[in-house]
Formats: C-alpha cells, sequence, structure tokens
C-alpha cells in the first residue's frame, strides 16, 4: 500500500508558502519524507520570458534552482508537523545546469530526501527536459539542497536566562 500523494497547483500552497510569480511547480507526487516528483510546463506568458533573452528566450538559472528546491522541501512539508512552515536556504551544492530552457517546454523534476534531523533536510535534486515526441528525458539541472526550517531549529536552541 502506497502512501503517495497527487497535489496540483492549488493544493501545493497549502503546503509551501510559494505564491504567484514565484511558485515554479505546477503538480506534484509525494512519497512522505522521501521523494517528490513534480512537473513544471513553462509557458510563453511566464513574466521573466520577455527579458531573458529577447529573441531568444530561456529560463533563468534562479527560477530553475528555485524549481529544483521546491520540489525537495515537498518531500517533508507534506507532514503535518511541517506543514506550511518557512523553510531557507542553508546550502546548494554540486549545482550545475545542463540544457536550455525555452517556452513550452515541459520539465520533470525528482527530489530525494536522503537525511532529515532537527529541521536540516539534505538531498538530492534532478530535473529533466520532457521530449513529448520521442518520450525522451534530457537532464537540465541537478543539486545537493540543505534546506532549513527555522520554526524547528528555533525550539531547539537553548534559551538564556533572563
Amino acid at each position: 500500500m502506497s502512501n503517495e500523494i497527487f497535489l496540483e497547483a492549488s493544493e501545493i500552497l497549502k503546503f509551501q508558502l510559494n505564491r504567484y510569480p514565484l511558485l515554479f511547480i505546477d503538480t506534484v507526487s509525494v512519497e512522505p519524507m522521501s521523494k517528490a516528483t513534480s512537473r513544471k510546463n513553462f509557458t510563453y506568458n511566464e513574466w521573466f520570458f520577455p527579458s531573458h533573452f529577447e529573441g531568444d528566450p530561456s529560463v533563468p538559472g534562479f527560477i530553475l534552482l528555485e524549481n529544483l528546491a521546491q520540489t525537495f522541501i515537498m518531500t517533508f512539508l507534506v507532514d503535518k508537523k511541517y506543514k506550511g512552515m518557512p523553510t531557507a536556504f542553508v546550502s546548494a551544492d554540486n549545482v550545475f545546469f545542463k540544457r536550455k530552457i525555452k517556452p513550452g517546454n515541459v520539465i520533470e523534476t525528482t527530489g530525494v530526501l536522503e537525511y532529515f534531523s532537527r529541521g536540516i533536510a539534505k538531498g538530492s535534486v534532478v530535473a529533466n527536459h520532457l521530449d513529448f515526441n520521442s518520450g525522451q528525458k534530457e537532464l537540465v539541472a541537478s543539486a545537493q539542497l540543505c534546506i532549513a526550517i527555522p520554526e524547528v531549529i528555533n525550539k531547539l536552541v537553548p534559551k538564556l536566562p533572563s
């Protein structure tokens, strides 16, 4: 029996604090405290395409990194103890961008939670371009992420006497 959860954009908003225009996952399938796989369709109407770059629009790297992070945080934010809590980057290591994403491209991103303790989550994330003609996947970006839940960490910090 699987405890996999499938969420569309309106439901994702219940679990993470990213909102338009900075929500970069359309759907996500989550195995809580284990793995999340999202999809994002980058339409020509995205706010950043007209200026990045005129004549040859592409998704900026910071948006791809944010897509990786938003997918990854869903691995633990679907747990009722952490639902809706703010998160913060601790580190993004071994970040690689392998392919340009253009208007109309769809990417599938998979994040794997490798460690979670005391409000610190570590794992790996990979995004692939989905080619509808061939059915092939091509690597877009990847990273090793460390994300914190400050609210959890702050509860663990010893309080000094007044």
